[in-house]
């Protein structure tokens, strides 16, 4: 007889206990040819075929956007969901080229990504395939799918549903989304590399950005305040990993970078993904934007490629933006001569990443709902964008990257270098040790791996560790100390079983009889079969002997004692009392015998139990669309925005505990610092005695302006003053002589007046000499002082105190 697939295998089963259910699915046996050439379990479940009945809609897969073409190599989010009140215990997915019957590995196109472990896994003996990760009641899963490359042709995206022990599959309707490939255009899709690299040993790397966006470079509304780059973040990694890429929709670490400058989430992704990732590129900010090699080296990162991981990425936010980026993504480094690139050169203009709706650099946060792809900003995209131009001209680049050899280490299949500076690189590399730990972390070796989490066969995690013994530098952050991957459990332990994988055991069933020994069943169903192809011996069903009411007397036997009860079978269940949620269901049986000693037959003639019927429609949460986002509470630095939505059905039908508002943090650049100054100083004197001159006065910088804030107001202010009419070349020799005479004595009086406070009241020291200028240039101030030295007792005075004289200096523009 020629074998069937999992799911008749179930059903089959299920047969056994229900007829209903093979009333509900015929089933067709394969040909045994076809069957022979079909051993692996992929292909075994795609024959299994369910009945259709007509506008069956209860369940549906859905690629987001509903698009009827495909981008090769980009991703897109695929949902398997129930509708109300319908649900479902476990699922499978899969994506096969169209006309194929899944018989060979190359019959399925792309590839899933999980999203959530808790609810999804790959099948461990049909690694193409997604399925739950335990069995219970959920109405909504979602994955990612990454399309196939150029050549694919049209692909069919093929899910199948487990609700109770019902399975449906489908090749047509709601459970079937079939796609072609659309042809490649500019700017849709980043370029993915063809060939396999065939490089050898590894190379280091130098990637160094150059901002180029600047006021005199793109002057249209280009934002004074706060203009700057966010810390750059990428890495180096395999093709089966993707940071960003045009056509794909930005993940929520991009999406981080994107519009608040945040490359904490990044980074977060980018360590998960694990052997996919050789080195994390991080260097620091720019603030602000652009500033002179002289003043600020370019921001730089140094990372290793090998021959599987030989793709580099990394993005930076434009800052204040909506949520626009530069980067490279997926750049090859990697040649078709099995050498690595020497040098790479690239000019770059902002791209969208597809989650804020803004137009110019400060506009309000509103975000794209839905999610818009990744895709690079034109001249054409709004009139009020600062890159508008109506000839739909090339946008000015923004910024450009240079990324360069270093060193290569390990033996290279290209012997002969390119230059004398490689051989002297080469020659160093070969001394330093394989992995890109830092020098100065110390730490000892890795401990042996640890027992699986998992025991039985779910999938679970081991972990190994290793010691932090010193940290040279502290400014050089050490990796982790702890590392884990995916394991599986021992607990299929029966012979020929060990790659078995089975669902949890349903509830036990209630016991045979109310009153008594009797039994009860429980059942679970396999969710893969061994690798061989071969049916998995673990059982799925279980029975065992259960008592009810030990005491009571054996009136149901179907061979009556002596003065026993003999009773009928029990009937059929009534219909359950509720139409949706928990009601009662009652059924009974008739005395067919009595007791011959015409006593009374002490037996239950009816039971009651609970019945459970599907999820009552929820009246009172009938809830309004989530409204935008608020603005975010501050102009700059970090606060916070709400929306709400609505209860729109009445409050008296039920309490709704759905939440009606939330809260979520929001970034915006850096707060403006304005300048701050010091008080005026007093005015000197006049620097003329007599005729027109001018006294000033002086004022410090406390404070210079940050982040685009006001700029300091002036420093120095001078005005006027007129002491007297000079009268120059008049009178005889004699009055010439007498004014000479009055100007000494004005000169001195201010000693003789000293001299007669230190004789009348106080004794005052000499005045001292005057401190250095506050500023080299631009108005500053110096001082000198007069102090005390000895104020007589007898007598006191209001004037006998230090004194203090002020004057500008270096007054010079700067």
């Amino acid at each position: 007889m020629p074998r069937l697939g999992i799911y008749p295998q179930i059903l089959l089963l299920q047969c056994v206990i229900s007829t209903f259910l093979c009333n509900a699915f015929a089933f067709t046996e394969e040909p045994a040819d076809k069957t022979a050439k079909s051993d692996g379990y992929c292909s075994r479940i795609l024959r299994a075929q369910g009945t259709r009945r007509e506008g069956y809609n209860e369940f549906r897969l859905r690629v987001e956007g509903d698009p009827e073409y495909y981008q090769p190599g980009s991703t897109y989010r695929v949902t398997l969901s129930a509708s109300s009140p319908s649900y479902f215990r476990g699922f499978t997915l899969i994506a096969l080229k169209e006309g194929k019957d899944g018989d060979k590995d190359e019959d399925y196109a792309g590839n899933f990504q999980i999203i959530d472990e808790e609810d999804t896994q790959f099948m461990t003996n049909c690694p193409p395939a997604v399925t739950e990760s335990t069995p219970r009641r959920r109405t909504r899963i979602q994955v990612f799918w990454t399309a196939p490359p150029t050549g694919s042709g049209c692909v069919i995206l093929k899910a199948s549903i487990v609700q109770k022990r019902i399975i449906y599959f489908q090749d047509e309707g709601s459970l079937t989304k079939r796609m072609c490939e659309k042809e490649s255009l500019f700017g849709e899709a980043t370029e993915k590399p063809i060939l396999e690299c065939c490089a050898c040993g590894t190379a280091k790397y130098r990637v160094t950005f150059y901002g180029n966006w600047s006021e005199k470079m793109h002057p249209k509304d280009y934002p004074r305040r706060a203009n700057h780059w966010s810390a750059i973040i990428g890495a180096s990694h395999s093709r089966n990993y993707v940071l960003w890429e045009y056509g794909g929709y930005a993940s929520e670490g991009v999406k981080q970078v994107a519009e608040l400058g945040s490359p904490v989430k990044m980074e977060e992704e980018i360590r998960q993904k694990g052997d996919e990732v050789l080195t994390v590129i991080k260097a620091k900010a720019q603030w602000p934007a652009w500033q002179p090699l002289n003043v600020r080296a370019a921001p730089s990162a140094e990372f290793s490629v090998d021959r599987t991981r030989h793709l580099m990425s990394f993005l930076t936010m434009l800052g204040p933006s909506p949520d626009w980026n530069v980067g490279l993504s997926g750049e090859d480094l990697c040649t078709k001569e099995c050498g690595w690139v020497q040098k790479v050169v690239q000019d770059m203009i902002p791209w969208d990443a597809g989650t804020d709706n803004g137009v110019t650099y400060e506009s309000p946060n509103k975000p794209t709902i839905p999610q818009e792809k990744i895709r690079p900003l034109t001249s054409l995209d709004h009139p009020q964008s600062p890159f508008y131009d109506p000839e739909g001209g090339p946008i000015t680049a923004v910024a450009r990257v240079v990324v360069e050899r270093i060193a290569r280490k390990g033996e290279q299949c290209n012997i002969v270098p390119d230059n004398v500076d490689d051989i002297v690189a080469d020659i160093a590399q070969e001394e330093k040790e394989e992995d890109d730990t830092p020098e100065t972390c110390i730490y000892s070796n890795w401990s042996p791996w640890s027992a699986c989490s998992s025991s039985t066969c779910e999938k679970g995690k081991r972990m190994r560790q290793r010691m932090l013994k010193a940290q040279l530098d502290l400014s050089v952050p050490c990796p982790h100390t702890q590392d884990f991957e995916p394991c599986m459990g021992p607990g299929c332990s029966d012979e020929d079983a060990s790659t078995c994988m089975m669902s949890e055991w349903i509830t036990w069933s209630p016991c045979s009889v109310s009153c008594g020994m009797g039994m009860r069943s429980r059942e679970r169903y396999v969710k893969q079969f061994p690798e061989d192809g071969s049916i998995c011996t673990l059982p799925t069903e279980e029975t065992e002997k259960c008592v009810v009411n030990d005491d009571c007397c054996e009136c149901s036997s179907p061979f009556p004692l002596p003065n026993s009860c003999l009773v009928t079978e029990w009937g059929e269940w009534d219909a359950c009392s509720a139409t949706c949620g928990v009601g009662m269901k009652r059924r009974e049986r008739m005395v067919k015998m009595p007791p011959s000693d015409s006593s009374l037959c002490n037996v239950e003639l009816a039971e009651v139990e609970k019945c459970m019927m599907p999820e009552c429609h929820t009246i009172p949460c009938m809830l309004s669309p989530w409204s935008d986002w608020s603005d975010c509470s501050v102009t700059c630095g970090k606060g916070m925005r709400t929306r709400q939505r609505m209860l729109k059905s009445p409050v008296e039908l039920g309490e709704c505990t759905e939440e009606l508002e939330q809260v979520e943090k929001c970034m915006l650049p850096e707060c403006p610092t304005d300048c701050m100054v010091s008080e005026w100083s007093e005015w000197s004197e006049c620097n003329k005695s007599c005729g027109k001159g001018h006294v000033i006065r002086t004022r410090m910088i406390k404070l210079e302006p940050q982040f685009g804030g006001d700029p300091c107001p002036e420093t120095v202010q001078r005005k006027k003053c007129k002491i007297r009419k000079c009268n120059r070349g008049s009178g005889t020799s004699d009055e010439r002589k007498k004014r000479k005479e009055d100007r000494e004595k004005r000169r001195s009086k201010p000693n003789r007046d000293e001299t007669a406070q230190e004789h009348a009241g106080c004794k005052m020291r000499p005045w001292s000499g005057w401190t250095d200028c506050t500023k080299p240039c631009g108005g500053g101030i110096q001082e000198r002082f007069m102090t005390v030295k000895k104020r007589f007792k007898s007598l006191q005075f209001a004037s006998c105190k230090d004194r203090k004289e002020i004057r500008a200096c270096n007054v010079h523009p700067c």
